[in-house]
């Protein structure tokens, strides 16, 4: 029987790869089979043959000749999506699974189930799957679905991931998630073979536990089922059948099968690591890769018995309570890459390579030592599916109406499958999910990044690789950068630019005084043989901003601040979407799409909402009114009927163009939308001297009288045609400047040069978030989501309820203002000069009543300003009094 110990010592006396080998595809990866055999210190391994078998016997049962829905993927998601649609009602609910239920990534998963994430939506989702599997099923169906609860502890080495323990908690108790933060010694107590001599303390969370994959979706399937649904097995899909409407609209058809086909009018794609090859069939890109995961299990411990799991971040490695024994892995800088994805492979392992396993072996024996001298019982190394942020792939595809996934779960597709399960069946069924998974959405991706291989492959590394770090709020991806830049990339850069990323943008984050921190070439932490950056500017610059604290260029980013306060800023904002809406029922469009009252006169722009049929907002953006045109020009298409420039947020464009090309499809509306965001560049110039600074630029009186806020003009700046926007989103007096590509460089010159002898300062998104947060300007995605009114907000003044003019929503939000608001948005300050980032848990005599969704610091006013929204705990509605806090 081999130990921990000794397969350490195999792998290290196990000659190295060469350090100069390439990142090519053969180095990274494995074949479409298991990895090479080697020598490995163990006796037993849980692989079953490989088990690439070949489904020879048809159809668990014959397949219906339609079906109101096809679920394709009988893993986890897959059965916890048909469980909730048949629960919500859903008739003709039809599961395809190409082998037997778990088949492919899901019967080897450590099913593991944490309830606190640094995300409140996921702890949502976390607390229904929990639900679900520890109580919900077995009342309905008498089965016990396999749940332990054990608990589950995590590790803190160092004060900051302590810190991060302490806001967990904190969210936690927003949303009664038992928690508590110990000592080392209080953690010995509780898990006497635990090492503690090296920590800074623990989170303990009495109440997490464990799945039984196959115990979970069996037992699943079997609710579904007695509510009408159907579970068919051995039945592999082979293709899609898709048709066009009469509006050029693609549209699912049907599904085939070697057994016959099935029409229906919705497929979901819960197929796992096998989702991009299903995504294939019906021309939707599914940007995930497929990379090995792997555990061992090891022989009996005596005393480890009824202990919780554990999580040690710092180490990389999780250890899972099995019976009498633990269960070992972990996420590494350099796992191996699955290219070429079997369609044969089902209760499938592959080899287990020491080498790359060995740094989880240390970790775990540092944790518990009695390991180092514990039999290896059996190897677990399978395929899991990881995506390029981290995040799961969920909703409607942009490029397919009716073609739903479900996938993309970067090995937490268990414990997220129930809370997933049930929002993708709400969104099948009403259009949209009940919470905001906003950032689940597959539309947030831009087509440039989906149908880009290496920035999926980059940014899917990175994702795994950083799977269990700290998560600061002002952390930013190295890898797949630089892949859209604008106009004044380089200009910027050259002046000290620390750039942020947002879906593919480069946009400014900061200006740093001490010169140019360039992002370079994704070098995968000096993993596969890869050379690590030395002296990387950028790399230093963001090792800054690990800390809850305030980071070291905190006053950096002061000096913007204060001098938009007090002179003028100019911000380069050429990332944002900009579209046009225009045609012979754009105006029809526009009233329907938006909240306020955009029919206003052409020169005119307004500040919207866009909402959902349950009166959430999908987002906040200008709508400027444009006089028709015959003629086009880089500022304008040329259209009859109506016509408008909509100018978004660039990190939710794309969530936005998908939104509203949603309703024109869905209402049939006889208009385009043109998207112009990669042909314009945008600056803003803010401030109270920003009105003598343009004066010497534009070609135009910039008075109250002549050019008034709200209102925009096509005008020449240092002779160039711009569009002129009189607006603000930091509360101080200031102009857009929309400008064709060309142009932007000489006219930004010519605002700086302009700008010298005033103040003029660049300032960047940290400037913005706290200067928007003085002000109490909303920001879409932090404190106004799809799950959020705009009554709720406080943004009434952007809906139209007083004119008879329908709207997307105005039913929703007419019954919210007549039952009365449960909840409210509300402003708090710190009297203590802190630092807080959003998620914390908000106070009332002795109650949580929420938790805070955004916070920064307001440099005018020397506080740390939040804003977060409150309930009464009693349920009823939220008066418009602040409350004591």
């Amino acid at each position: 029987m081999a130990s921990l110990s000794r397969a350490l010592r195999v792998a290290a006396a196990r000659p190295r790869q060469s350090p100069t080998r390439g990142l090519g595809p053969c180095n990274l990866s494995s074949a479409s089979g298991p990895t090479a055999e080697k020598s490995v210190p163990y006796q037993r391994t849980l692989k079953e043959g490989q088990s690439t078998s070949v489904v020879a016997q048809g159809p668990s049962r014959p397949l219906p000749s339609t079906a109101n829905v096809v679920v394709i993927g009988g893993g986890s998601l897959g059965c916890q999506t048909l469980y909730h649609l048949a629960k919500l009602g859903m008739s003709g609910a039809v599961l395809l699974e190409r082998e037997r239920l778990t088949s492919g990534t899901t019967w080897h998963t450590a099913g593991l189930l944490w309830q606190l994430r640094p995300s409140d939506v996921e702890v949502e989702l976390l607390a229904h799957t929990r639900r679900v599997v520890s109580r919900e099923l077995e009342e309905e169906t008498g089965l016990h679905t396999g749940w332990i609860q054990n608990g589950g502890l995590f590790i803190a080495s160092n004060r900051q991931r302590l810190d991060e323990y302490k806001r967990l908690m904190s969210l936690g108790k927003a949303y009664g998630v038992e928690s508590h933060v110990l000592s080392p010694a209080e953690t010995k107590t509780l898990y006497p073979l635990m090492n503690v001599d090296d920590l800074y303390g623990t989170l303990y969370v009495p109440h997490d536990g464990t799945m039984d994959p196959a115990g979970t979706c069996s037992t699943l399937a079997r609710a579904a089922s007695a509510r009408g649904a159907q579970v068919i097995e051995n039945c592999p899909v082979t293709g899609i059948r898709v048709w066009t409407d009469d509006f050029g609209v693609r549209r699912v058809a049907g599904v085939e099968t070697p057994h016959g086909s099935i029409q229906t009018p919705c497929v979901v794609n819960c197929a796992g690591v096998w989702a991009s090859a299903v995504g294939r069939m019906a021309g939707v890109k599914v940007p995930l890769v497929a990379m090995h995961h792997a555990y061992v299990v090891t022989e009996r411990i005596e005393g480890i018995q009824n202990m919780p799991n554990v999580r040690d971040h710092d180490a990389s490695v999780y250890l899972r309570l099995q019976g009498d024994a633990l269960s070992v892995g972990g996420y590494e800088a350099n796992p191996i890459f699955w290219e070429e994805v079997s369609d044969k492979f089902a209760f499938g392992l592959f080899d287990l390579d020491w080498e790359v396993f060995t740094q989880h072996i240390e970790g775990a024996i540092n944790r518990v030592p009695v390991l180092e001298k514990t039999g290896i019982k059996s190897t677990v190394c399978g395929p899991e599916s990881f995506t390029p942020d981290h995040k799961p792939l969920m909703g409607e595809a942009p490029e397919l109406r009716g073609f739903f996934l479900g996938c993309g779960f970067n090995s937490a597709g268990m414990m997220l499958g129930g809370g997933c399960g049930q929002e993708l069946a709400h969104w099948i069924i009403h259009g949209r999910p009940e919470k905001d998974m906003h950032g689940y959405d597959i539309r947030r991706f831009h087509h440039s990044l989906t149908d880009h291989p290496r920035w999926i492959r980059e940014r899917s590394h990175e994702s795994y690789a950083k799977n269990y770090s700290v998560v600061f709020p002002h952390d930013e991806p190295l890898a797949g950068r630089n892949m859209r830049r604008d106009p004044l990339h380089e200009e910027l850069l050259g002046q000290g630019c620390v750039f942020q990323e947002r879906h593919g943008w480069e946009r400014p984050g900061w200006f740093h005084p001490q010169g140019p921190a360039p992002v370079l070439e994704y070098d995968y932490y000096g993993a596969y043989g890869s050379r690590a950056h030395e002296d990387y500017a950028y790399r230093r610059l963001l090792a800054d901003e690990y800390t809850f604290d305030f980071p070291p260029h905190h006053d950096t980013i002061k000096k913007e601040c204060l001098a938009c306060r007090g002179a003028a800023a100019v911000f380069d904002m050429s990332y944002f979407g900009k579209f046009y809406l225009v045609g012979l029922d754009a105006r029809k469009a526009a009233d329907w799409l938006f909240s306020a009252d955009v029919s206003r006169p052409p020169g005119s722009t307004v500040y919207t909402c866009m909402l959902n049929h349950r009166g959430g907002t999908e987002s906040d953006l200008t709508v400027s009114r444009l006089a028709p045109s015959h003629q086009a020009s880089p500022l304008a298409p040329a259209f009859e009927g109506d016509g408008y420039y909509l100018a978004v947020g660039g990190a939710v464009a794309q969530h936005n163009w998908s939104h509203i090309t949603t309703v024109l499809q869905d209402q049939k509306f006889q208009c385009q939308l043109i998207d112009s965001s990669e042909d314009l560049g945008m600056v803003s110039i803010q401030g109270p001297a920003s009105r003598a600074i343009l004066q010497e630029v534009l070609d135009a009186d910039l008075s109250n009288e002549a050019f008034p806020f709200s209102t925009h003009k096509l005008l020449r700046a240092a002779g160039h045609l711009v569009r002129a926007m009189r607006l603000s989103f930091v509360g101080e007096l200031g102009w857009e400047l929309h400008i064709p590509k060309a142009s932007c460089i000489p006219v930004y010159r010519a605002v700086m040069a302009a700008g010298a002898k005033h103040g003029l300062i660049n300032a960047g998104y940290r400037a913005i978030d706290s200067l928007s947060t003085e002000k109490g300007y909303r920001h879409w995605h932090e404190d106004l989501r799809p799950d959020d009114s705009p009554l709720e907000a406080g943004l009434a003044f952007t809906c139209k309820l007083k004119s008879p003019v329908p709207f997307l929503g105005r039913e929703a939000l007419e019954q919210q203002r007549a039952a009365g608001l449960r909840r409210r948005l509300v402003c708090f300050t710190v009297e203590d000069k802190v630092p807080m980032f959003g998620l914390e848990a908000i106070w009332r005599n002795g109650q949580v009543v929420g938790h805070v969704r955004r916070a920064d610091f307001g440099f005018a006013i020397d506080k740390t300003i939040a804003y977060g929204y409150i309930h009464d705990p009693s349920g009823g509605p939220v008066s418009r009094l602040l409350w004591p806090c």
